[in-house]
């Protein structure tokens, strides 16, 4: 079944988010960040258990910003700080909105998961 196209007047249209295109949100939500620092991210707050390589990484912002969830922005740090060719990516207003209605999803789906014991059940 082909995914149909996201309607930005129906934030619904964009779930579920692919878990790439979700750590990507949660890295952006703290502010700007080029790509390496989102990969970095990615794994600090996974523990090492999720590693998102640059193919992944970069084809997901390109989707992305396709959908008008992330945008590039032309700002930069001090540039005797940084590397003039890294690329700096932020959310939108939309994908602000669209990882809060996946987050609203995730922990919807977790409080099931929690009611049935999931974890506890036929476990010996």
């Amino acid at each position: 079944m082909a995914k149909r196209k996201p309607n930005p007047d129906d934030i619904d249209s964009y779930l579920p988010l692919p878990a790439s295109a979700m750590h990507i949100v949660v890295a952006l939500t703290g502010g700007e960040r080029h790509g390496y620092a989102i990969m970095r991210d990615t794994d600090d707050l996974s523990s090492g258990s999720v590693t998102m390589g640059p193919g992944t990484l970069y084809g997901s912002i390109k989707r992305m910003i396709d959908q008008g969830l992330v945008e590039e922005t032309d700002e930069r740090p001090d540039p005797a700080l940084d590397d003039e060719r890294r690329r700096y990516y932020k959310l939108t207003a939309l994908g602000q909105r669209v990882g809060a209605a996946e987050q609203a999803r995730l922990t919807a789906l977790l409080n099931a998961a929690q009611l049935r014991q999931l974890g506890l059940s036929g476990l010996t």
